[in-house]
């Protein structure tokens, strides 16, 4: 495991599921977590208690306000991402944000803005792309080992829930599989492809008006082409592919989690055989990034800029846009 930098002290904002996978990986890397808050005192309470964390806080207010708390992870559902986020920047914290960042490019400018202001760190914790072989897919690419890179395609497909009352189908929470589900897919390919320069998208609509089903194509610079698939009704392969002239490689399910991929040649020769190796689900990578960026005194990530974070809310604008997706509360 990597060794953490010296001693941030983290507080989690949100008491959910991903707030406790996340609060389980930081502990699985020995960071300090300080602090909890809640809306509900005894939730916030029942989070420290089962994670040894020495301030529960009844309060989103309250937990941003504390002294011994450094960064702030925000948990909540996407539409409270910015308030909860510009509520910790006001208060001097450095933020983690679970992704998507936002709800909209605008509100994600503004928290990027407020950060720059205040001069700390706000990050997107799209925690894929600080895992260990989309790192060493990064090194290939930057070593010309595809050759030219003319096709990226990626599924994030899962069966959740038709219930209109879960979040997914929510709109007044930021339901659909876009911003859930397709955020991952879209990210990396502005990841491997760079900004898109066109975007065409076609969705599936649920009873409740949120997108069950999302598909996109892209172009990207040169012409390249990335494509890929969403849905929150039916679980597919989830793996992803990056097509060069030389080369290509093939990420096996789940492709977004810690998983293998190979590096093969174009008669199917494996030219690299890569397998992972994680303790627990890896959202440890993006905190321990977080951590090595304040140590150094910087305040953007390199591996996904916070200009960049803002840009993908705006692709994602104009997917909703072009599919009929309004939330109440734009």
């Amino acid at each position: 495991m990597t060794q953490k930098p010296a001693g941030l002290r983290w507080g989690v904002l949100a008491t959910g599921g991903i707030a406790h996978a996340f609060t389980s990986d930081l502990r699985t890397a020995g960071l300090d977590v300080r602090a909890v808050g809640s809306r509900s005192a005894r939730s916030a309470e029942a989070f420290a208690a089962e994670f040894g964390i020495a301030n529960a806080h009844g309060s989103y207010e309250a937990l941003v306000a504390d002294p011994e708390v450094d960064i702030v992870y925000v948990a909540t559902p996407h539409p409270a991402h910015a308030e909860n986020a510009l509520a910790a920047i006001a208060a001097g914290k450095h933020v983690l944000v679970e992704k998507p960042f936002t709800l909209t490019g605008e509100e994600a400018a503004r928290v990027a803005d407020a950060a720059a202001g205040a001069g700390v760190l706000a990050m997107e914790a799209m925690w894929t792309r600080y895992l260990p072989h989309m790192a060493r897919i990064r090194e290939l690419l930057a070593d010309g080992a595809l050759g030219e890179v003319r096709t990226v395609f990626a599924d994030h497909t899962q069966r959740i829930s038709t219930d209109p009352a879960h979040r997914l189908n929510a709109l007044e929470l930021g339901g659909g599989a876009l911003l859930d589900l397709g955020i991952y897919p879209v990210s990396f390919a502005w990841d491997v492809l760079g900004a898109p320069e066109t975007v065409t998208a076609r969705a599936r609509l649920a009873e409740t008006g949120a997108d069950a089903e999302v598909a996109t194509i892209m172009t990207h610079t040169g012409g390249a082409l990335s494509t890929s698939i969403s849905s929150s009704r039916a679980a597919g392969p989830n793996t992803a592919h990056v097509v060069g002239t030389e080369a290509r490689i093939d990420i096996d399910r789940v492709w977004y989690c810690p998983t293998s991929f190979r590096l093969l040649g174009p008669d199917g020769t494996v030219l690299e055989d890569h397998v992972s190796r994680v303790d627990g689900r890896g959202m440890q990578f993006q905190a321990l990034a977080a951590e090595r960026l304040i140590a150094a005194g910087a305040i953007d990530s390199d591996v996904l800029p916070l200009a960049e974070s803002v840009a993908i809310m705006r692709t994602l604008d104009t997917v909703r846009e072009q599919i009929g997706l309004r939330y109440p509360q734009e």
